[in-house]
């Protein structure tokens, strides 16, 4: 599963997920049984050449008709910031499908 992530930075512990419209980075986390993979950053999204499975947003008003055009899930990570919280709640699918 690749993750899609907009980022505030380039830092895995540092940095946290932000809205998709003041995003300065996008993280791709691939996650395989249970484990990350590897964590990638991009200052330009067009820029990621592997399709995502999902994007993982701030809230449910984010634009993301984008995303659903290329057949990507939506979830929402209310309360998690940090990349390791992301990956936590995604995992024990603590993450919230986009409310429509």
């Amino acid at each position: 599963m690749l993750l899609l992530l907009p980022m505030n930075g380039d830092d895995t512990q540092e940095s946290e997920l932000t809205g998709i419209l003041s995003a300065s980075f996008w993280a791709t986390v691939e996650v395989e049984e249970g484990r990350v993979i590897e964590i990638n950053f991009y200052t330009d999204r067009t820029t990621i050449d592997t399709p995502c499975d999902a994007v993982i947003v701030t809230n449910n008003y984010e634009p993301v008709m984008e995303f659903l055009d290329q057949q990507m899930m939506v979830l929402v990570a209310h309360t998690q910031r940090t990349i390791d919280d992301i990956v936590e709640a995604y995992l024990f699918r603590e993450l919230h499908d986009l409310a429509l």
